[in-house]
């Protein structure tokens, strides 16, 4: 998802995104297992990690079939798409830049697989009710302290199932603010990243941590 950089040399020319040569994208497991798929040209964008995608749908291996999953801050939609891949039965990607957003239709429409592409700033989009998912991915731009209020508004305004599974990737120096209701369930570490599965616990258990 989208890593802010120091912004380029302004002095420059710059080519549009659709003109820049593109990353892939690679599906590591599942129906779409080894389909590469093109990954729009954007500062610090990048799918998370094989080895970290790995390990958290391994952890999911028995909690994605059929279920409702919601890709926030999507950027590639790498975690998405892996999860329709793996049997998913809806997608909602959630991205703020409107070219990545096509790219990420593009996508979907070439692996054939059914999702939906939000074009919204994440937060604006969670700060209205909502019908609950299964499993949320929330990997935000890091070191501008978006986990933790995308965090409470995913509680507050009905987005969660009452024992879903909430995956929260963040800097490893800024642990994230989560509601009282989520129990830390796994975690995994790669470089800056610090990725964290939570389960939502069906009863309040205490103020947020």
């Amino acid at each position: 998802m989208t890593r802010q950089r120091s912004s380029r040399n302004r002095y420059r020319p710059t080519a549009s995104a659709s003109d820049r040569p593109r990353g892939k994208l690679r599906i590591i497991g599942g129906r779409f297992r080894r389909r590469l798929l093109p990954v729009a040209d954007r500062p610090g964008l990048r799918p998370t990690p094989d080895r970290v995608r790995e390990t958290l749908f391994n952890w999911l291996a028995f909690d994605l079939a059929g279920h409702r999953v919601l890709d926030l801050f999507a950027g590639t939609g790498a975690l998405g798409l892996e999860a329709l891949s793996r049997g998913a039965s809806q997608a909602h990607f959630v991205e703020t830049d409107a070219e990545v957003a096509r790219l990420i239709e593009t996508n979907l429409a070439t692996l054939g697989a059914t999702g939906q592409v939000v074009v919204r700033d994440a937060l604006d989009f969670l700060d209205e009710p909502a019908t609950p998912f299964d499993v949320v991915f929330l990997d935000p731009p890091f070191r501008q302290d978006l986990a933790g209020p995308a965090c409470d508004l995913l509680e507050r305004r009905g987005w969660l199932d009452d024992d879903a599974l909430i995956y929260v990737e963040t800097e490893s120096s800024l642990p994230p603010q989560v509601p009282g209701r989520w129990t830390l369930h796994r975690e995994v570490k790669a470089g800056d990243s610090h990725g964290r599965l939570y389960r939502r616990s069906p009863s309040a258990s205490g103020d947020a941590c």
